[in-house]
C-alpha cells in the first residue's frame, strides 16, 4: 500500500513532472551555474514540502518529478522556484544578469503533468 502524505483534514499523494525553460532557451545552465541552480531547487522545494522523487538540469531548461501538498496551487509553487532561483543567480552569476536583460532569466509558462496510480479497479 502506497503511504499517503497527511495535512490536518487531508490525504494526498500527488505526482507531477514539472518542466520549464530559460528565456530564449538559452543554454545557459551549465557548470557552476548548473549546480548552483540544482542546490537552490533543493533547498526552496525542502521548504516548500515538496518532495523531489528526480530532477535534472539541462543546459537550457529543468525537469522535476516532484510530490507536492495540497495547500498551494501548482502555479504558485512554479512562481516561487522560477522567481527565487532567477534573484539567487543574477546575484551570484554576473554574467547572467547580463544575459538575461530585465530581471527575468526564465520563459513565461511552464509544462506540468500528473502521474498517477488510480485504476478504475
Amino acid at each position: 500500500m502506497v503511504d499517503y502524505r497527511r495535512g490536518a483534514h487531508t490525504v494526498f499523494e500527488i505526482h507531477l513532472h514539472l518542466v520549464w525553460i530559460t528565456k530564449y532557451r538559452r543554454p545557459a545552465l551549465s557548470g557552476e551555474v548548473a549546480t548552483r541552480v540544482r542546490d537552490l531547487i533543493r533547498d526552496i522545494c525542502a521548504q516548500q514540502e515538496v518532495n523531489i522523487m528526480k530532477g535534472h538540469v539541462a543546459k537550457d531548461h529543468v525537469h522535476l518529478f516532484v510530490s507536492i501538498p495540497t495547500q498551494v496551487t501548482i502555479s504558485r509553487r512554479l512562481q516561487w522556484l522560477k522567481g527565487k532561483t532567477a534573484h539567487h543567480l543574477m546575484a551570484e552569476f554576473p554574467h547572467i544578469k547580463k544575459q538575461f536583460w530585465g530581471r527575468h532569466m526564465w520563459a513565461r509558462g511552464y509544462f506540468c503533468c500528473s502521474s498517477g496510480n488510480v485504476t478504475d479497479e
